[in-house]
């Protein structure tokens, strides 16, 4: 094995790496940061007192991470589960202290066959472990949405319905 890239990603340890697609590389350290990485670039990140004002930095820390592609998975040591998307990483899904310890690692369900049972029409399923001897799957509602082709007759009816209003309102109006 070759040493392919080097660069400092955390002041202090790393907890959890994870290689998610398109090479973009996802840590969780000790230092109370998550980041998704391009190369050595930082592409973006997280950090406790930004994303949960309010809540100290020392009594949370990112301990397991997971790049699904579309979703990040988070685990902390105060237990708690959350899911982002991965490219914003705005947080969809949050469940404090689903743990009653810490959170050892995260996995997202793989989208095959028997992934799709557990799914159940739900957009992600996660499964986070922890040192109180649980796993525990977290599901993802699907987030309701119009398909884009049904966007344009919408406006149309829409159009045509004010137009109709107004002539009711004001005869002569046309």
């Amino acid at each position: 094995m070759k040493k392919k890239l080097e660069f400092k990603a955390h002041d202090g340890e790393i907890e959890d790496i994870a290689l998610g697609p398109d090479n973009k590389l996802v840590t969780a350290g000790r230092d109370f940061q998550c980041c998704v990485w391009q190369q050595d670039q930082l592409v973006t990140g997280l950090r406790w007192n930004e994303n949960l004002p309010g809540i100290p930095d020392k009594a949370y820390r990112y301990q397991a991470c997971r790049d699904s592609g579309t979703f990040l998975g988070l685990g902390t040591v105060t237990g708690s589960v959350a899911i982002h998307i991965a490219f914003s990483l705005q947080r969809l899904y949050y469940v404090k202290e689903a743990h009653g310890i810490v959170v050892t690692d995260v996995a997202f369900v793989p989208e095959s066959c028997q992934g799709r049972e557990l799914l159940a029409g739900h957009e992600a399923a996660l499964l986070s472990v922890a040192v109180d001897s649980r796993c525990k799957l977290h599901l993802l509602p699907s987030r309701r949405s119009l398909p884009s082709w049904l966007l344009l007759p919408l406006c149309a009816g829409l159009i045509v319905a004010t137009i109709l209003l107004l002539q009711l309102a004001f005869p002569g109006f046309l």
